[in-house]
């Protein structure tokens, strides 16, 4: 279902701050997260897709105020508010140490834009967080993706989980048994999950679900089978889920072959986000998004290339109940 509803951020943070150039519905694994009121009817999961192509300049670099007002179009069709700041109030609260997991392994060409993370993080203080915390796997891959390492400090951190390293102790769901980062165990009472929109050489999409391989210690136990079902097993551990809040999905250059790493010659401008509090409904809602594009450029299926994201599907079911994957239940809204 596709719904039309009716109708400058602080540039010395990214010089400063970069140097740069779900638990929203009912979660009973291991604690409970902030839970504002639906913006949606019971049963039904939204996933708003935010589409702008003003957010690029005549040159094709990005319009960091436009990238902004594009965010909060989203934030506040999300959540039915009437300002963005009042939305994130419904994802946060002050005194909480809140995490962006961004996604880097694409590098500089393909990962979770920095002026994403800061128009983020300028709402997050507007609404009352003065502790935030940028974190991937590896320092390298932040910096490889223009993202300033800093470690220590208040206000803003970002580094890896190669600076804090992982739990001692395993923590498992189904079949996953991994160690998992410090950073989120420790340091982040909230996560913002802020993966890319793109596909997958194994997996077919990597998007909201698989964003939390870069949580663990050992993700490259789990690509057997189309990293099904350990995509949702991995999302389901008792450490990971209570602490994801919110995801918006970095559409602003897409990938729909070639992936994870950066492949230009299979990119196309998005130009938008995807923004959902249910990653299993985000992830179907993009998984629907790349395979349209491969058709239109001619490419194969993921099925026919059997690289069909099933573990969607496995993240919707009785075990583990993390979203829907109907599209029924899906309330999609463009805008």
């Amino acid at each position: 279902m596709s719904i039309k509803p009716a109708a400058s951020t602080r540039r010395s943070f990214l010089k400063q701050g970069f140097s740069l150039g779900s638990a929203l519905w009912a979660l009973n694994q291991g604690g409970a997260a902030a839970s504002p009121a639906p913006a949606t009817e019971p049963g039904r999961s939204r996933v708003v897709i935010a589409r702008d192509a003003k957010i690029r300049t005549a040159n094709s670099s990005l319009d960091s105020a436009q990238l902004a007002k594009l965010l909060d179009r989203a934030l506040q069709a999300s959540f039915d508010c009437d300002s963005p700041v009042e939305a994130w109030k419904k994802v946060v609260r002050p005194g909480e140490v809140v995490g962006l997991k961004v996604n880097c392994l694409g590098g500089r060409g393909n990962a979770t834009h920095p002026e994403l993370a800061e128009a983020i993080t300028e709402r997050l203080r507007q609404a009352g967080i003065t502790d935030i915390v940028i974190w991937e796997r590896l320092n390298s891959d932040l910096e490889h993706a223009r993202y300033k390492i800093v470690e220590r400090g208040s206000g803003l951190r970002c580094f890896g989980n190669d600076t804090l390293g992982y739990e001692d102790d395993l923590s498992t769901f189904g079949q996953a048994g991994s160690r998992v980062c410090r950073t989120l165990t420790q340091v982040c009472d909230a996560v913002i999950n802020l993966p890319v929109l793109k596909d997958h050489g194994i997996a077919g999409v990597t998007l909201a679900l698989k964003s939390m391989f870069g949580a663990i210690h050992n993700p490259n136990k789990y690509h057997s089978n189309a990293c099904d079902p350990y995509v949702a097993d991995v999302f389901g551990l008792p450490p990971i889920r209570p602490k994801i809040r919110l995801h918006i999905c970095d559409g602003i250059n897409a990938q729909y072959e070639g992936g994870p790493a950066y492949m230009p010659q299979w990119m196309w401008p998005f130009n938008g986000l995807l923004v959902a509090r249910d990653p299993v409904a985000l992830d179907y809602v993009g998984w629907k998004i790349i395979e349209k594009k491969r058709s239109e450029m001619g490419a194969k299926s993921l099925r026919e290339l059997h690289r069909h994201p099933n573990y969607i599907l496995t993240a919707a079911d009785a075990e583990h109940r993390l979203g829907t994957c109907d599209p029924k239940r899906i309330e999609q809204v463009e805008i």
